[in-house]
C-alpha cells in the first residue's frame, strides 16, 4: 500500500475519522523509504498523542513498507463559530458555558474539574465564576482571599489557580457580604467580569453559570460568544426536569449543546466501596435521547471528590492519575473534540470595511 493509502486507514479514536478525511494531514513528504509527516489535531491531546504517534510510526513501517519515518503530532485549538452579532471576547478563542436547571448538582465542581482536564491535555484554559450571588470558584481553587491586579485601572489581570485563568466576583467583595443586587446589576458586573479581564490567549473560556434559566443566561446567550453549552444533571426526575429547561434554553437561543453530564450518578461507599444508585439511574441517558444529546460521562457521587474541592485542590489536580479523574479527562476530551468539529469561524480574517463620504 502506498503511504496516502495507509493514512486513510488509520482513524482517530477519538474523533472516529481516518487521517485523510479528518483533514489532519498538514504536511507530507517521501523520498525513497523515508517519510516526512505533520499532522494537526483539531483538540489538545497531549495525554493521547504520545501513543498514537507511535501506532501512526508502525503502521506506516509495516503496511507501507517505510523505512524511516519523520512524524510530528501536534495540537491546534481554533476560534469557533458561536451566536451570530456577538462580538468576540480579546484573547478567547472558543466560550464553554456549563449549566444547570437545578442548584445542588455539582455543575461547580464539574465545570472546574472540566477546566483543568483540559488544561492537563494542554490547553490554554479560562474559568470565569459567573455566579454572581453565589460564587464557588474561589473556594474550589484555593484562591480565597486573592485579589486581581489592576496594571491600568480600568482592566483585571486574571487570577491564576492550578494553571488556569480565572476571575471571579468573590476576588473583589468580603465573602460575608451578600450581593443584595437586582437583575440589571448582576448581569452589568458579569459582562464587566468577561469584558474587562485580560485573558491571555485562551483556548477555552469555561463560564460556571448559576442555577437557572434568569437574567444571567440570558445574558450570557445574548452578549457572550458561547461556542457550546455542557448541562450537568442528577439521575433524579426533580433534577432532569430543570436540566430539560436549561437545555431548551440553550437551543432557543442557538447555542448548541456539547453534551450532558450526570452528576453523583451512583454512591460508592467510603468503608466497603458498595454501589448505590441512591438518586436513581439511566435519567441522563434518556434525556439524551431525547434530544438527541451526548452523554459526555457519569460521575460517582465520592466523598473523595467533595473533600478535594473544599480543600481548593479539585479531583484532578489532586488525584490525576484516579479513576474519577478519569472520568473528567473523558469528559473534557469529548467536550474538546466536539468543539473541534463545529464550524470554524472566520470573521477575524476578513477585512473591515469602512465606507466614507470623500
Amino acid at each position: 500500500m502506498t503511504v496516502q493509502d495507509v493514512l486513510k486507514q488509520i482513524v482517530d479514536p477519538n474523533t472516529g475519522k481516518d487521517l485523510v478525511s479528518g483533514k489532519y494531514v498538514k504536511r507530507l513528504q517521501e523520498d525513497g523509504g523515508k517519510v516526512e509527516l505533520e499532522l494537526v489535531l483539531p483538540y489538545p491531546g497531549k495525554k493521547f498523542i504520545p501513543g498514537f504517534t507511535e501506532t501512526v510510526r508502525q503502521k506506516l513501517m509495516t503496511e507501507a513498507g517505510v523505512t524511516e519515518v519523520t512524524l510530528d503530532i501536534r495540537s491546534e485549538v481554533v476560534s469557533h463559530a458561536s451566536q451570530r452579532g456577538v462580538p468576540h471576547i480579546p484573547g478567547v478563542k472558543n466560550v464553554i458555558a456549563v449549566a444547570s436547571g437545578k442548584g445542588g448538582v455539582g455543575k461547580s465542581t464539574t465545570a472546574v474539574n472540566l477546566a483543568l482536564a483540559l488544561a492537563a491535555e494542554g490547553a490554554r484554559v479560562g474559568m470565569l465564576d459567573a455566579d454572581i450571588y453565589g460564587p464557588s470558584q474561589p473556594t474550589l481553587l484555593g484562591l480565597e482571599g486573592q485579589q486581581p491586579e489592576s496594571p491600568d485601572g480600568k482592566s483585571m489581570k486574571p487570577v491564576i489557580g492550578h494553571g488556569i485563568q480565572t476571575m471571579s466576583i468573590g476576588f473583589l467583595i468580603d465573602p460575608e457580604q451578600p450581593m443584595v443586587w437586582r437583575g440589571p446589576m448582576v448581569t452589568q458586573a458579569l459582562l464587566q467580569l468577561i469584558n474587562e479581564t485580560k485573558w491571555d490567549n485562551l483556548d477555552y473560556l469555561v463560564i460556571d453559570l448559576p442555577p437557572g434559566t434568569g437574567d444571567i443566561q440570558l445574558t450570557l446567550a445574548q452578549k457572550v460568544p458561547v461556542t457550546g453549552a455542557v448541562i450537568v444533571t442528577t439521575p433524579q426526575d426533580i433534577a432532569l426536569i430543570d436540566a430539560r429547561k436549561g437545555l431548551k434554553m440553550f437551543e432557543k437561543v442557538n447555542v448548541p449543546i456539547l453534551g450532558i453530564v450526570e452528576n453523583m450518578s451512583v454512591h460508592i461507599c467510603s468503608n466497603c466501596g458498595h454501589i448505590e444508585p441512591i438518586f436513581g439511574e439511566g435519567g441522563g441517558e434518556r434525556m439524551g435521547k431525547d434530544y438527541n444529546i451526548e452523554m459526555l460521562g457519569q460521575l460517582p457521587l465520592s466523598m473523595s471528590i467533595r473533600l478535594n474541592a473544599d480543600n481548593g485542590k479539585p479531583t484532578v489536580v489532586a488525584e490525576p492519575d484516579g479513576p474519577i479523574a478519569d472520568i473528567y479527562q473523558k469528559i473534557a476530551r469529548r467536550v474538546a473534540v466536539k468543539v473541534g468539529d463545529m464550524q470554524q469561524d472566520f470573521s477575524s480574517k476578513f477585512p473591515k470595511i469602512v465606507i466614507q463620504n470623500s
